[in-house]
């Protein structure tokens, strides 16, 4: 009896054992085929990094530039309510001045020019 017991059980055993490695080379090519695209999308990922990363460089520099000229115009902002006061003294200078002359009509009633530009040396280049 245990001869066509074992007969019979052998062609079970081999279409048992046929399936499984079959399967288990599909799930092998499968998990194979699941590491291939997520290697790739690690190496999109890296590549998108390493473009952010330089346009954050780019954009440092910018904001560098930018913190320069910012911290130039808070200088003159600062200066210029000194500008301001000065351009104000020397105009009721001018005013006050123009109170004490006698004769009203040879003087103009505009404020002292506070910055005088020699003309000569223009005329000179424009010459040239």
């Amino acid at each position: 009896m245990a001869l066509p017991t074992t007969s019979i059980n052998a062609p079970f055993r081999q279409n048992n054992a046929y399936p499984t490695t079959s399967q288990q080379a599909m799930a092998l090519t499968m998990r194979i085929e699941a590491k291939k695209a997520e290697l790739e999308n690690l190496r999109q990922l890296r590549d998108l990094s390493s473009a952010l990363a330089t346009q954050m460089q780019a954009l440092e520099a910018k904001l560098s530039t930018l913190k320069d000229g910012t911290e130039a115009i808070a200088c003159v902002l600062a200066n210029w309510q000194s500008v301001l006061q000065a351009i104000n003294m020397a105009t009721k200078k001018a005013a006050a001045s123009a109170q004490d002359v006698p004769d009203p009509t040879t003087v103009d009633n505009r404020p002292s020019t506070l910055v005088r530009i020699p003309t000569a040396s223009i005329d000179a280049l424009s010459n040239a």
